[in-house]
């Protein structure tokens, strides 16, 4: 049994090599790759396409065999099939029978994840109102809108009660609105204490849930580390004031707790944003790759 101080996710040295067919070619998809996400984490993994991600997701979720190094999920090796009990996956383009309706769909996954008939009904109940698809809970699927689809698939992710959730660009195709009712799910999920992994290009959306991000490029994590590390800028500093007085910014070199009217709210480094870090970074990346070439 997993203790408290467990990580959730443990990933040391993973590397995966894949052979091309009717080659003498390989393609290092991973390449040494180690990161940690510790349990109650939302944590954010972005690369550009063909960097590695859904590799490594697939590796951790047990569906393909690393080359070499281990990942482990609460302590238990990704291959062994009993770490999959805790773990909810949500991929970036789901299947679902689209002639069943959303309960009924959620009766399938709770099936499959052994649930009894009452535990399916009072399950799916919760679900469907945490997704917003009670008044759509017997919709067949086919009618449901990209969105709907996604937050349904989030919700067959939760059926079997994981402590982990795995998200693969969840709001691929999903409209603004759709994309922000997602995004209040995965800090739902934060609030109950569930770890999430998340896969996204929408930097922005990352940067409002993620409490720890990795950058990887090339197969290789180039920059990893807590959100708020990440993007401040640490060669400068900002002073926020409130209700300043013009007089009162020009002498702002001076001390202004006991200024009249003036409260310091805040006082450290700026913010850069994700987007442009991602960006730094991947330029970096690209610069180091023709060197070594």
């Amino acid at each position: 049994m997993a203790n408290s101080s467990t990580p959730a996710v443990q990933i040391e040295g993973l590397t995966k090599v894949f052979r091309l067919p009717f080659k003498q070619e390989k393609v290092v998809a991973v390449d040494g790759l180690s990161l940690q996400v510790d349990a109650g984490e939302v944590y954010g993994l972005i690369g550009p396409n063909g960097s590695g991600k859904s590799t490594t997701m697939k590796v951790l979720l047990g569906l393909i065999s690393p080359s070499a190094g281990k990942a482990s999920i609460f302590g238990l090796d990704s291959g062994d099939t009993a770490s999959r009990g805790s773990v909810g996956f949500l991929p970036e383009n789901p299947y679902f029978y689209k002639y069943l309706t959303g309960s009924e769909t959620l009766a399938f996954y709770g099936k499959l994840c052994g649930l009894s008939r009452k535990q399916i009904r009072e399950r799916s109940d919760e679900l469907l109102e945490m997704v917003d698809l009670t008044g759509a809970r017997d919709r067949r699927l086919g009618g449901y809108s990209k969105g709907m689809l996604q937050r349904i698939g989030l919700a067959q992710a939760l059926v079997g009660d994981p402590r982990l959730v795995v998200l693969d660009e969840p709001t691929a195709g999903v409209d603004p609105a759709g994309s922000r009712k997602i995004r209040d799910l995965v800090l739902e999920l934060k609030r109950r204490g569930i770890t999430v992994i998340l896969s996204s290009h929408l930097l922005e959306q990352v940067q409002e849930v993620c409490d720890e991000v990795g950058i990887i490029f090339n197969g290789r994590l180039v920059r990893e580390g807590k959100l708020n590390d990440l993007i401040a800028i640490e060669d400068q500093s900002e002073i926020v004031l409130q209700n300043a007085t013009p007089q009162l910014l020009e002498r702002i070199a001076e001390m202004v707790e006991g200024e009249e009217g003036a409260q310091l709210l805040r006082c450290g480094n700026p913010r850069t944003t994700l987007e442009r870090l991602f960006l730094q970074e991947i330029k970096e990346g690209s610069k180091q790759g023709g060197e070594d070439a």
